[in-house]
């Protein structure tokens, strides 16, 4: 009989959000007439820009023709794509990016997950607690991390507190590590770092060694101007950082997936030798040895969001999203709680009411108002006592699940 991966059996009972969908679903069976109102997962729920749409209708009638059909496409994605990626995302803000340190892929998730593979098996990780799942669980299944403990928290792994105290910001640790996992504006908090935060996570890279992984999946809902969008907008960044985007959540792309990741060419690692090791080149015979590209259809599409057209349409529609952030915000201030995020970022984190637990808290708000959030302990340890709600919802939706908040939790 074949073998497992054991490692896989160190992961805590369920990803967090399947385990919402069973509570949901268990909810739902025993109440078929409630009128639910999802605010857990961060999807989005308004249709493609027209520029975009048109843009992949273009691509697949091209596709339809004799002259314009195309096959396989470059692993790294199409230097239509690319081009606008590096002038847009970077140039536009002063930042020195080529389109050859670009990957296009179909997703953040995936990028972020997959990273861990061009590292060694004993490299120290150091992750913030709260933080989006998918980094700590992949390094689990690559076996860098000891079994789960009582109290929640994997052996092997540098965990970064993140806390009121803070402002759930992380800082770098007092040791030395070989990765550490960075967001912002974060999620699940909303938190959002300065130039001066980031400049010291920079210096700690530069000085031990480490290699930030940087994930600005939200930086389109940044409206401060004094908050950087990129990792490298900080001098020195480009020696130590890799940065993580993605088409979902500000162009609408989370069924449609389309994401880039940047390697800088100065980035490098160690081999077991002690020699130094180009990272990009490593992600390049990884990304071109694993994946066949995003689809031209999507890339065209994606593209079209840099258009002048594009570019006001996505910003409606981040505009929608942050109101709807807005009004969760001021609603739950409204009746006392503690809350973060949802101005620079889609989520609200609220402290949870009476001393309630997170799960318990998630099975009040399901039971008395029928609104669905995610429990801040589902994202970690220092999660426990905290809530997330999503603004990606129908505005309507948002103003339902508000009031009910109001009048059933108050």
């Amino acid at each position: 009989m074949a073998r497992i991966n054991d490692n896989y059996l160190k992961l805590a009972a369920g990803y967090l959000f399947p385990e919402i969908g069973r509570r949901v679903g268990a909810y739902k069976e025993a109440h078929p007439d409630a009128d639910i109102i999802r605010l857990g997962i961060g999807d989005v729920v308004l249709p493609l820009p027209e520029a975009v749409c048109e843009a992949m209708h273009t691509a697949v009638d091209e596709l339809g023709s004799v002259g314009g059909f195309r096959g396989y496409g470059p692993e790294q994605g199409y230097d239509f794509l690319r081009t606008a990626i590096a002038e847009h995302d970077y140039g536009s803000r002063g930042v020195e990016v080529s389109p050859d340190e670009i990957f296009v892929s179909d997703g953040s998730k995936c990028d972020s997950a997959n990273i861990q593979e061009i590292f060694a098996a004993d490299a120290v990780v150091a992750i913030p607690d709260p933080v989006y799942p998918v980094y700590l669980d992949t390094n689990v299944m690559a076996g860098r991390t000891g079994e789960l403990g009582d109290d929640g928290r994997y052996g092997g792994v540098v965990y970064l507190p993140c806390t009121d105290s803070t402002d759930f910001i992380a800082v770098p640790p007092d040791r030395p590590v070989d990765l550490a996992y960075l967001c912002f504006p974060n999620n699940p908090t909303g938190s959002t770092a300065t130039v001066e935060m980031l400049a010291k996570w920079v210096e700690y890279a530069r000085e031990t060694g480490a290699i930030l992984l940087f994930d600005a999946a939200y930086e389109a809902y940044i409206t401060d101007d004094t908050i950087p969008h990129s990792i490298f907008e900080v001098p020195g960044a480009r020696e130590v950082a890799i940065e993580f985007r993605s088409f979902s959540k500000n162009v609408g792309f989370t069924g449609t997936r389309c994401a880039y990741t940047v390697v800088p060419e100065q980035l490098r690692g160690k081999a077991g030798d002690g020699s130094d090791v180009d990272i990009r080149s490593l992600w390049n015979r990884r990304h071109t040895t694993k994946f066949n590209g995003a689809s031209y259809v999507v890339q065209a599409g994606a593209a079209a969001a840099y258009t002048e057209r594009g570019r006001a349409e996505v910003r409606e529609r981040i505009d929608y999203y942050l109101d709807n952030a807005r009004i969760i915000r001021e609603g739950l201030d409204g009746i006392g709680l503690k809350v973060w995020g949802g101005i620079n970022a889609p989520y609200v984190w609220s402290q949870t009411p009476d001393g309630l637990g997170s799960w318990e808290f998630f099975d009040r708000l399901l039971e008395r108002a029928q609104v669905v959030g995610t429990p801040g302990s589902g994202f970690g340890s220092c999660g426990e006592g905290y809530f997330r709600l999503s603004a990606f919802g129908k505005r309507e939706q948002i103003e339902e699940a508000v009031a009910r908040i109001r009048t059933k939790l108050s």
